[in-house]
């Protein structure tokens, strides 16, 4: 995990009264949160809770209906075109199932963010491959699997080659969706020990949203709690099982009895 933030640290994301509906459906309902820079927070909640909806809403691919958005102190709901695709650039991301594409090899999946930039960042492909092999060596994988295309891989190898395309660019913020699921216990270890030294190496500003508790204590300095689109609890991830909150330590440890109900489906 990252050492602590200093005293007083300014966030590097900060968000204020967000709201979410889709018709008559509220998913984020009043959401402040601040993540400090350099820290990793990891964010928990049952299915429907809205975790994934705000981690889309701070990239811009869900437009909040109220609310602000702060990254690095301006507000990015606000940011004309350019501005947000500047914005856009500083982040990273590892998605639930990998999302590579499966037309491309491995190496150009890695080095796709890099290739689609414009203007003075651009780079030649040569360039590229270079780059990639050297991300793929960070996650462990040999420079030959760039080769390779998705389907030729196992799920482990596709997470870390998601993982490596999500730090190419050498991000300020990384977002991790489910980043364990679908692995064996042992794979899903190894995947949040590459996060956690990619993240130290970078010194990004990370957030996780998972289900899995013992991933969530190893990734996380920091962490919170959302239940039908409210921040219920927030502390240190360390704290996670033993928090002292009804409906943390009701979900954590997976209990059926408690303050969190089943709700019926319409």
């Amino acid at each position: 995990m990252t050492p602590p933030a200093a005293p007083g640290a300014v966030p590097k994301i900060r968000i204020r009264g967000l709201h979410k509906s889709f018709g008559d459906k509220r998913v984020l309902d009043g959401i402040d949160l601040d993540i400090l820079p350099g820290t990793s927070t990891v964010i928990i909640g049952g299915s429907g809770s809205g975790k994934s909806v705000l981690l889309r809403c701070i990239l811009g691919l869900v437009e909040p209906d109220a609310g602000t958005i702060e990254i690095d102190g301006v507000d990015v709901l606000s940011m004309n075109r350019r501005q947000a695709e500047a914005t856009r650039e500083q982040i990273g991301m590892l998605f639930q199932n990998a999302a590579l594409f499966d037309s491309l090899p491995v190496w150009e999946n890695v080095a796709f963010g890099l290739l689609a930039q414009r203007g003075t960042r651009r780079i030649g492909r040569a360039q590229a491959r270079a780059l990639a092999s050297e991300v793929l060596t960070q996650v462990g994988l040999d420079p030959s699997v760039g080769d390779l295309r998705p389907a030729e891989l196992s799920g482990g190898m596709q997470k870390r080659v998601g993982l490596a395309r999500a730090i190419a660019s050498r991000p300020q913020i990384l977002f991790f969706d489910e980043p364990t699921t679908g692995l064996d216990p042992i794979m899903g270890a190894v995947i949040d020990g590459l996060i956690v030294d990619c993240v130290r190496v970078l010194g990004s500003t990370a957030i996780a949203i998972t289900h899995d508790m013992a991933s969530a204590t190893r990734i996380g300095d920091e962490a919170a709690m959302l239940y039908k689109g409210r921040l219920v609890w927030q502390g240190k991830a360390a704290s996670l099982l033993d928090s002292g909150n009804p409906m943390v330590d009701q979900f954590t440890h997976g209990r059926r009895e408690g303050p969190i109900g089943m709700e019926l489906r319409r």
